[in-house]
Protein backbone atom coordinates (compact mmCIF):
# COMPACT_ATOMS: atom_id res chain seq x y z
CA UNK A 1 0.00 0.00 0.00
CA UNK A 2 1.33 3.43 -0.95
CA UNK A 3 1.47 5.77 2.03
CA UNK A 4 0.11 9.34 1.88
CA UNK A 5 2.58 12.06 0.98
CA UNK A 6 4.48 13.58 3.88
CA UNK A 7 7.07 15.99 2.45
CA UNK A 8 9.56 17.53 4.90
CA UNK A 9 9.29 21.16 5.94
CA UNK A 10 12.14 23.24 4.54
CA UNK A 11 13.33 26.81 4.72
CA UNK A 12 13.61 27.59 1.02
CA UNK A 13 16.51 29.95 0.38
CA UNK A 14 17.54 28.79 -3.07
CA UNK A 15 16.78 30.36 -6.46
CA UNK A 16 13.18 29.12 -6.29
CA UNK A 17 10.73 27.97 -5.22
CA UNK A 18 10.44 30.28 -2.23
CA UNK A 19 8.45 29.66 0.94
CA UNK A 20 4.68 29.71 0.42
CA UNK A 21 2.37 31.23 3.03
CA UNK A 22 -0.30 29.04 4.64
CA UNK A 23 -3.00 31.34 3.21
CA UNK A 24 -1.85 30.61 -0.35
CA UNK A 25 -1.82 26.87 0.30
CA UNK A 26 -5.25 27.11 1.89
CA UNK A 27 -6.56 29.01 -1.13
CA UNK A 28 -5.39 26.20 -3.41
CA UNK A 29 -7.38 23.70 -1.33
CA UNK A 30 -10.69 25.46 -1.92
CA UNK A 31 -13.41 23.72 -3.96
CA UNK A 32 -12.66 23.30 -7.64
CA UNK A 33 -15.24 24.90 -9.94
CA UNK A 34 -15.55 25.07 -13.70
CA UNK A 35 -13.25 27.26 -15.75
CA UNK A 36 -16.30 29.08 -17.19
CA UNK A 37 -18.18 29.37 -13.88
CA UNK A 38 -19.25 33.02 -13.32
CA UNK A 39 -17.44 33.04 -9.97
CA UNK A 40 -14.22 31.92 -11.65
CA UNK A 41 -14.56 34.47 -14.45
CA UNK A 42 -14.81 37.22 -11.82
CA UNK A 43 -11.69 35.90 -10.12
CA UNK A 44 -9.86 35.94 -13.48
CA UNK A 45 -10.66 39.62 -13.95
CA UNK A 46 -9.48 40.47 -10.44
CA UNK A 47 -6.26 38.53 -11.00
CA UNK A 48 -5.50 40.35 -14.26
CA UNK A 49 -6.02 43.69 -12.55
CA UNK A 50 -3.59 42.77 -9.78
CA UNK A 51 -1.00 41.57 -12.29
CA UNK A 52 -1.19 44.92 -14.10
CA UNK A 53 -0.37 46.70 -10.85
CA UNK A 54 2.66 44.48 -10.25
CA UNK A 55 3.91 44.80 -13.82
CA UNK A 56 3.34 48.57 -13.77
CA UNK A 57 1.25 48.51 -16.93
CA UNK A 58 -2.12 49.17 -18.48
CA UNK A 59 -1.67 46.39 -21.02
CA UNK A 60 -4.97 44.68 -21.73
CA UNK A 61 -3.20 41.44 -22.66
CA UNK A 62 -1.89 40.63 -19.19
CA UNK A 63 -2.58 37.16 -17.85
CA UNK A 64 -1.05 34.05 -16.24
CA UNK A 65 0.02 31.38 -18.73
CA UNK A 66 -0.59 27.77 -17.77
CA UNK A 67 2.99 26.62 -17.24
CA UNK A 68 6.16 27.65 -15.43
CA UNK A 69 8.25 30.73 -16.18
CA UNK A 70 9.87 28.87 -19.08
CA UNK A 71 6.42 28.57 -20.66
CA UNK A 72 6.12 32.34 -20.34
CA UNK A 73 9.45 32.71 -22.13
CA UNK A 74 8.34 30.42 -24.94
CA UNK A 75 4.98 32.17 -25.21
CA UNK A 76 6.59 35.59 -25.65
CA UNK A 77 9.02 34.41 -28.28
CA UNK A 78 6.91 32.03 -30.36
CA UNK A 79 4.10 34.60 -30.59
CA UNK A 80 6.41 37.39 -31.77
CA UNK A 81 9.02 35.52 -33.86
CA UNK A 82 8.53 34.29 -37.39
CA UNK A 83 11.10 32.35 -39.42
CA UNK A 84 13.88 34.61 -40.66
CA UNK A 85 13.31 37.39 -38.11
CA UNK A 86 16.46 38.87 -36.59
CA UNK A 87 16.51 38.77 -32.79
CA UNK A 88 19.17 40.35 -30.55
CA UNK A 89 19.57 38.69 -27.15
CA UNK A 90 21.68 39.93 -24.27
CA UNK A 91 23.34 36.89 -22.69
CA UNK A 92 24.91 37.25 -19.24
CA UNK A 93 23.86 33.89 -17.82
CA UNK A 94 21.81 30.74 -18.29
CA UNK A 95 18.47 32.40 -18.92
CA UNK A 96 19.69 34.83 -21.56
CA UNK A 97 21.14 31.82 -23.33
CA UNK A 98 17.83 30.04 -23.00
CA UNK A 99 15.99 32.97 -24.60
CA UNK A 100 18.40 32.79 -27.53
CA UNK A 101 17.81 29.05 -27.92
CA UNK A 102 14.02 29.41 -27.87
CA UNK A 103 14.21 32.18 -30.50
CA UNK A 104 16.42 29.98 -32.70
CA UNK A 105 13.94 27.11 -32.44
CA UNK A 106 11.21 29.52 -33.53
CA UNK A 107 13.22 30.17 -36.71
CA UNK A 108 14.90 33.46 -35.79
CA UNK A 109 18.34 34.57 -36.86
CA UNK A 110 19.75 35.20 -33.39
CA UNK A 111 22.59 37.55 -32.50
CA UNK A 112 23.84 36.92 -28.98
CA UNK A 113 25.51 39.81 -27.17
CA UNK A 114 27.70 38.14 -24.57
CA UNK A 115 29.00 39.69 -21.36
CA UNK A 116 31.04 38.05 -18.58
CA UNK A 117 28.90 36.10 -16.12
CA UNK A 118 28.36 38.13 -12.97
CA UNK A 119 28.11 41.43 -14.82
CA UNK A 120 25.25 43.42 -16.34
CA UNK A 121 25.23 44.07 -20.08
CA UNK A 122 26.42 47.46 -21.34
CA UNK A 123 23.46 48.89 -23.31
CA UNK A 124 25.87 50.18 -25.96
CA UNK A 125 26.89 46.59 -26.71
CA UNK A 126 23.31 45.84 -27.73
CA UNK A 127 23.53 48.36 -30.57
CA UNK A 128 24.57 45.70 -33.08
CA UNK A 129 23.84 45.41 -36.78
CA UNK A 130 20.78 46.77 -38.49
CA UNK A 131 17.07 46.21 -37.96
CA UNK A 132 15.91 43.57 -35.47
CA UNK A 133 12.45 42.24 -34.71
CA UNK A 134 13.13 41.81 -30.98
CA UNK A 135 15.64 42.98 -28.39
CA UNK A 136 15.59 40.49 -25.50
CA UNK A 137 17.15 40.93 -22.05
CA UNK A 138 16.93 39.34 -18.62
CA UNK A 139 15.97 41.86 -15.94
CA UNK A 140 17.05 39.64 -13.03
CA UNK A 141 19.45 36.88 -14.09
CA UNK A 142 18.73 33.99 -11.71
CA UNK A 143 21.94 32.15 -12.56
CA UNK A 144 24.23 35.04 -11.56
CA UNK A 145 22.31 37.35 -9.20
CA UNK A 146 22.75 40.29 -11.61
CA UNK A 147 20.23 43.11 -12.08
CA UNK A 148 19.97 44.64 -15.55
CA UNK A 149 18.93 48.30 -15.64
CA UNK A 150 15.94 48.58 -17.99
CA UNK A 151 15.89 52.38 -18.22
CA UNK A 152 18.26 52.80 -21.22
CA UNK A 153 16.95 49.88 -23.26
CA UNK A 154 13.91 51.45 -24.93
CA UNK A 155 16.18 53.86 -26.77
CA UNK A 156 18.37 50.97 -27.93
CA UNK A 157 15.32 49.00 -29.10
CA UNK A 158 14.09 52.04 -31.02
CA UNK A 159 17.42 52.29 -32.84
CA UNK A 160 17.03 48.67 -33.88
CA UNK A 161 13.36 49.10 -34.73
CA UNK A 162 12.69 46.30 -32.26
CA UNK A 163 10.17 45.26 -29.66
CA UNK A 164 11.70 45.10 -26.17
CA UNK A 165 11.20 41.72 -24.47
CA UNK A 166 12.10 41.25 -20.80
CA UNK A 167 12.52 38.21 -18.54
CA UNK A 168 11.15 39.30 -15.14
CA UNK A 169 11.00 35.84 -13.55
CA UNK A 170 13.06 36.73 -10.47
CA UNK A 171 12.14 40.41 -10.25
CA UNK A 172 8.32 40.57 -10.35
CA UNK A 173 7.06 41.22 -6.82
CA UNK A 174 10.53 41.82 -5.38
CA UNK A 175 11.81 44.72 -7.47
CA UNK A 176 10.13 47.50 -9.45
CA UNK A 177 9.46 46.28 -13.00
CA UNK A 178 7.45 49.21 -14.48
CA UNK A 179 6.79 47.97 -18.01
CA UNK A 180 5.05 51.12 -19.24
CA UNK A 181 7.62 53.50 -17.80
CA UNK A 182 10.46 51.59 -19.47
CA UNK A 183 8.66 50.99 -22.76
CA UNK A 184 8.76 47.20 -22.45
CA UNK A 185 6.65 45.45 -25.09
CA UNK A 186 6.53 41.91 -23.71
CA UNK A 187 7.48 40.49 -20.34
CA UNK A 188 7.04 37.23 -18.50
CA UNK A 189 7.60 35.96 -14.98
CA UNK A 190 6.99 32.95 -12.75
CA UNK A 191 4.96 32.41 -9.62
CA UNK A 192 7.55 30.57 -7.52
CA UNK A 193 10.01 33.40 -6.90
CA UNK A 194 9.07 36.74 -5.31
CA UNK A 195 5.34 36.03 -5.59
CA UNK A 196 5.77 33.07 -3.20
CA UNK A 197 3.25 30.89 -4.97
CA UNK A 198 3.93 27.28 -6.02
CA UNK A 199 5.39 26.91 -9.52
CA UNK A 200 3.08 26.28 -12.44
CA UNK A 201 1.90 29.66 -13.76
CA UNK A 202 3.72 32.32 -15.78
CA UNK A 203 2.42 35.90 -15.57
CA UNK A 204 2.84 37.59 -18.94
CA UNK A 205 2.07 40.99 -20.46
CA UNK A 206 2.00 42.29 -24.06
CA UNK A 207 1.91 45.95 -25.06
CA UNK A 208 -0.35 47.30 -27.80
CA UNK A 209 2.68 47.27 -30.13
CA UNK A 210 3.34 43.61 -29.38
CA UNK A 211 -0.31 42.75 -29.95
CA UNK A 212 -0.20 44.49 -33.33
CA UNK A 213 2.83 42.42 -34.31
CA UNK A 214 0.98 39.29 -33.24
CA UNK A 215 -2.06 40.22 -35.32
CA UNK A 216 0.09 40.98 -38.37
CA UNK A 217 1.85 37.59 -38.45
CA UNK A 218 2.31 36.02 -41.87
CA UNK A 219 2.32 32.51 -40.42
CA UNK A 220 0.48 30.80 -37.57
CA UNK A 221 2.11 30.75 -34.13
CA UNK A 222 4.16 27.53 -34.08
CA UNK A 223 2.65 26.43 -30.76
CA UNK A 224 -1.12 26.03 -30.65
CA UNK A 225 -1.07 25.74 -26.85
CA UNK A 226 0.88 28.98 -26.36
CA UNK A 227 -0.91 30.99 -29.07
CA UNK A 228 -1.91 34.23 -27.34
CA UNK A 229 -4.34 35.15 -30.11
CA UNK A 230 -6.36 32.14 -28.88
CA UNK A 231 -5.62 32.28 -25.13
CA UNK A 232 -6.37 36.02 -25.07
CA UNK A 233 -9.92 35.28 -26.19
CA UNK A 234 -10.49 33.13 -23.12
CA UNK A 235 -9.01 35.64 -20.68
CA UNK A 236 -10.68 38.56 -22.49
CA UNK A 237 -14.28 39.51 -23.13
CA UNK A 238 -15.09 36.57 -25.43
CA UNK A 239 -14.42 33.85 -22.82
CA UNK A 240 -13.83 31.47 -25.74
CA UNK A 241 -12.68 28.02 -24.62
CA UNK A 242 -9.03 27.25 -25.31
CA UNK A 243 -7.87 24.82 -22.63
CA UNK A 244 -9.07 23.97 -19.13
CA UNK A 245 -7.45 26.53 -16.87
CA UNK A 246 -5.60 25.21 -13.79
CA UNK A 247 -8.32 26.33 -11.39
CA UNK A 248 -6.73 25.70 -8.01
CA UNK A 249 -3.26 27.07 -8.87
CA UNK A 250 -5.03 30.22 -10.05
CA UNK A 251 -6.75 30.40 -6.65
CA UNK A 252 -3.28 30.33 -5.11
CA UNK A 253 -1.94 33.05 -7.38
CA UNK A 254 -4.97 35.24 -6.67
CA UNK A 255 -4.23 35.01 -2.93
CA UNK A 256 -0.49 35.55 -3.43
CA UNK A 257 -1.10 38.70 -5.47
CA UNK A 258 -3.63 39.92 -2.93
CA UNK A 259 -0.98 39.56 -0.21
CA UNK A 260 1.60 41.45 -2.31
CA UNK A 261 -0.71 44.41 -2.83
CA UNK A 262 -1.93 44.33 0.76
CA UNK A 263 1.68 44.72 1.91
CA UNK A 264 2.20 47.54 -0.60
CA UNK A 265 4.73 47.46 -3.42
CA UNK A 266 7.14 50.04 -1.99
CA UNK A 267 7.09 48.37 1.43
CA UNK A 268 7.69 45.01 -0.21
CA UNK A 269 10.60 46.28 -2.30
CA UNK A 270 12.15 47.90 0.78
CA UNK A 271 11.78 44.63 2.73
CA UNK A 272 13.73 42.82 0.01
CA UNK A 273 16.40 45.56 -0.01
CA UNK A 274 16.80 45.57 3.78
CA UNK A 275 17.13 41.81 4.12
CA UNK A 276 19.53 41.58 1.18
CA UNK A 277 21.79 44.20 2.80
CA UNK A 278 21.81 42.25 6.06
CA UNK A 279 22.56 38.96 4.34
CA UNK A 280 25.46 40.43 2.37
CA UNK A 281 26.91 42.08 5.46
CA UNK A 282 26.82 38.76 7.28
CA UNK A 283 28.38 36.85 4.40
CA UNK A 284 31.19 39.38 4.06
CA UNK A 285 31.77 39.27 7.82
CA UNK A 286 32.48 35.56 7.41
CA UNK A 287 35.09 36.39 4.81
CA UNK A 288 32.99 35.17 1.87
CA UNK A 289 33.26 36.97 -1.45
CA UNK A 290 30.33 38.37 -3.44
CA UNK A 291 31.48 38.38 -7.09
CA UNK A 292 28.76 40.67 -8.47
CA UNK A 293 29.58 44.42 -8.19
CA UNK A 294 27.44 46.13 -5.56
CA UNK A 295 25.61 48.35 -8.06
CA UNK A 296 24.53 45.34 -10.15
CA UNK A 297 23.34 42.97 -7.41
CA UNK A 298 19.85 41.55 -7.16
CA UNK A 299 18.08 41.99 -3.84
CA UNK A 300 16.04 38.78 -4.21
CA UNK A 301 19.08 36.60 -4.97
CA UNK A 302 22.73 36.81 -3.89
CA UNK A 303 25.67 35.05 -5.53
CA UNK A 304 28.38 33.89 -3.08
CA UNK A 305 31.79 32.50 -4.10
CA UNK A 306 32.62 29.11 -2.59
CA UNK A 307 35.93 29.35 -0.70
CA UNK A 308 38.88 27.29 -1.93
CA UNK A 309 38.91 23.82 -0.47
CA UNK A 310 35.20 23.84 0.47
CA UNK A 311 33.09 21.00 -0.93
CA UNK A 312 29.98 22.55 -2.51
CA UNK A 313 27.81 19.44 -2.31
CA UNK A 314 28.81 18.60 1.26
CA UNK A 315 27.92 22.06 2.53
CA UNK A 316 24.54 22.19 0.80
CA UNK A 317 23.66 18.68 1.93
CA UNK A 318 24.60 19.49 5.54
CA UNK A 319 22.45 22.64 5.43
CA UNK A 320 19.53 20.56 4.17
CA UNK A 321 19.94 17.56 6.46
CA UNK A 322 20.95 19.35 9.66
CA UNK A 323 19.20 22.70 9.35
CA UNK A 324 16.32 21.95 6.98
CA UNK A 325 17.56 24.83 4.83
CA UNK A 326 18.01 24.88 1.07
CA UNK A 327 20.37 27.13 -0.88
CA UNK A 328 21.17 26.79 -4.57
CA UNK A 329 24.31 25.66 -6.33
CA UNK A 330 25.90 27.50 -9.22
CA UNK A 331 24.91 27.08 -12.85
CA UNK A 332 26.99 27.30 -16.01
CA UNK A 333 30.20 29.26 -15.44
CA UNK A 334 29.50 29.27 -11.67
CA UNK A 335 28.82 25.53 -11.31
CA UNK A 336 30.81 24.30 -8.32
CA UNK A 337 32.18 27.81 -7.79
CA UNK A 338 29.30 29.71 -6.17
CA UNK A 339 26.13 29.40 -4.14
CA UNK A 340 22.90 31.21 -4.89
CA UNK A 341 20.97 32.38 -1.82
CA UNK A 342 17.43 33.57 -2.45
CA UNK A 343 15.50 35.98 -0.24
CA UNK A 344 12.31 36.06 -2.24
CA UNK A 345 8.78 36.88 -1.19
CA UNK A 346 7.85 35.05 2.00
CA UNK A 347 11.48 33.88 2.29
CA UNK A 348 12.73 37.44 2.64
CA UNK A 349 12.58 37.92 6.41
CA UNK A 350 15.02 38.69 9.19
CA UNK A 351 14.49 35.18 10.57
CA UNK A 352 15.49 33.66 7.24
CA UNK A 353 18.60 35.86 7.07
CA UNK A 354 19.82 35.04 10.57
CA UNK A 355 19.04 31.33 10.25
CA UNK A 356 20.91 31.12 6.95
CA UNK A 357 23.96 32.92 8.33
CA UNK A 358 24.02 30.83 11.51
CA UNK A 359 23.65 27.60 9.56
CA UNK A 360 26.33 28.49 7.03
CA UNK A 361 28.74 29.61 9.76
CA UNK A 362 28.13 26.35 11.64
CA UNK A 363 28.69 24.09 8.63
CA UNK A 364 31.72 25.98 7.35
CA UNK A 365 33.26 26.24 10.82
CA UNK A 366 32.92 22.51 11.48
CA UNK A 367 34.41 21.88 8.05
CA UNK A 368 37.57 23.71 9.01
CA UNK A 369 36.91 26.99 7.18
CA UNK A 370 37.89 29.87 9.49
CA UNK A 371 35.41 32.72 9.84
CA UNK A 372 36.71 36.27 9.62
CA UNK A 373 34.08 37.81 11.89
CA UNK A 374 30.64 37.55 13.48
CA UNK A 375 28.00 37.27 10.71
CA UNK A 376 25.01 37.73 13.00
CA UNK A 377 26.35 40.92 14.50
CA UNK A 378 27.12 42.30 11.04
CA UNK A 379 23.64 41.44 9.81
CA UNK A 380 21.98 42.87 12.92
CA UNK A 381 23.76 46.19 12.40
CA UNK A 382 21.91 46.55 9.08
CA UNK A 383 18.57 46.51 10.85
Amino acid sequence: MVRPLDPPERMLLGPGPSDVSPAVLQAMARPTIGHLDPAFLQLMDELRGMLRQLFGTRNELTLPMSGTGSAGMEACLVNLVEPGDRVVVGVSGVFGGRMAEVARRAGAEVEEVQTPWGRAIDPDDLRVGGHAKLLCVVHAETSTGVLQDLAPLRAVADELGALLVVDAVTSLGGLPVELDAHGVDAAYSGTQKCLSCPPGLAPLSFSVRAQEVLKARRSPVQSWYLDLSLIGKYWGAERAYHHTAPINPIYGLHEALRQVLDEGLEARFERHRRNARALRAGLEAMGLELPVPAAERLDPLTLVSIPDGVDDGRVRRALLDEWGLEIGGGLGAFKGKAWRIGLMGASSTRRHVTTCLAALADVLGRGGHPLAGDPLAAASAQY
